[in-house]
């Protein structure tokens, strides 16, 4: 953050001047980022709570591993690819899972079966 060597209690020092507080938030699991297209997951990952002028930011530090958000498959839409393709709900549900709800392609990939 710092050019060159400088002690750490004359940096919290300084800091303290600045009107900045750092933390460490202890015995961190888990951190899971939620978004619209998935999780970003991170494990044993270093917190960081930085209180500055009032306004407390956080920094998360570790490997994050992606997980995509599963797809919600709505009953209309199972129910068109079953009797489209003739298979059963059950199949038609898993098959849409596994094309991220494309309908189409659910279709193509259960009538090539």
């Amino acid at each position: 953050m710092f050019p060159g060597k400088i002690n750490p209690k004359k940096m919290k020092q300084m800091m303290k001047q600045m009107g900045m507080e750092m933390e460490e938030i202890e015995d961190v699991e888990r951190v899971v980022v939620q978004t619209s297209r998935g999780d970003y997951v991170f494990e044993d990952a270093q917190v960081m709570a930085i209180t500055v002028q009032g306004v407390t930011t956080y920094q998360v530090t570790g490997e994050a591993r992606f997980e995509e958000a599963a797809p919600v498959i709505p009953d209309e839409d199972v129910a068109l690819v079953a009797s489209q393709t003739g298979a059963s709900e059950e199949a038609a549900r898993r098959t849409l899972g596994e094309t991220r709800g494309d309908i189409a392609e659910a279709i193509m990939k259960l009538s090539q079966q």
